[in-house]
């Protein structure tokens, strides 16, 4: 669009407008740091026109994604933690092997077959833990959040339980 059009020909999609309105916020706001409050929020919804109800849905919505978010990232470093730990285990192991073959004369021989398989082993955890994407990742994190609110499910009742058995 040229800056010569008249203004009664501009018209912008949806898209269109959140990204300017999301550049216009961002350069009001002298610092990127600063938090807009509740009433600042509620002021911009009502010169757009935006019924409080349907920013409380948003807002709600919003809220929502952001758990995911976070639940989505405390996945992401339970399996590297888990990966870290593995590759430990495999460190460990491979460095006893290699041990026992050296003292055991020879050099190195039988050892390095269980290298070659340990190092297969870690190559596929490599792959499963940070290479996995799509549907796969997805039925993994569902598994893992599935797993997770049971843990937590059983964490409350049981608190719950013993907080009346203490009273």
């Amino acid at each position: 669009m040229t800056s010569f059009e008249p203004k009664s020909i501009r018209s912008y999609s949806q898209e269109d407008i959140q990204q300017i309105l999301q550049l216009a916020i961002a350069t009001h706001a002298d610092n990127t740091d600063r938090e807009f409050s509740y009433n600042e929020l509620l002021e911009i919804a009502a010169e757009l026109e935006i019924a409080p109800d349907s920013l409380k849905l948003a807002e709600r919505d919003w809220q929502m994604q952001q758990s995911e978010v976070q639940q989505r990232r405390v996945f992401n470093l339970y399996r590297q933690g888990r990966f870290k730990k593995r590759l430990g285990n495999y460190a460990i192991a491979n460095a006893f092997f290699v041990l026992a073959d050296l003292i055991s004369g020879g050099g190195l021989s039988w050892s390095l077959y269980i290298l070659l398989f340990c190092g297969s082993v870690v190559g596929w955890d490599i792959w499963n833990t940070f290479l996995m994407k799509g549907e796969e990742y997805e039925r993994a994190f569902q598994r893992w959040n599935r797993k997770h609110q049971i843990k937590q499910t059983i964490n409350s009742v049981l608190n719950r339980w013993f907080r009346a058995l203490q009273a």
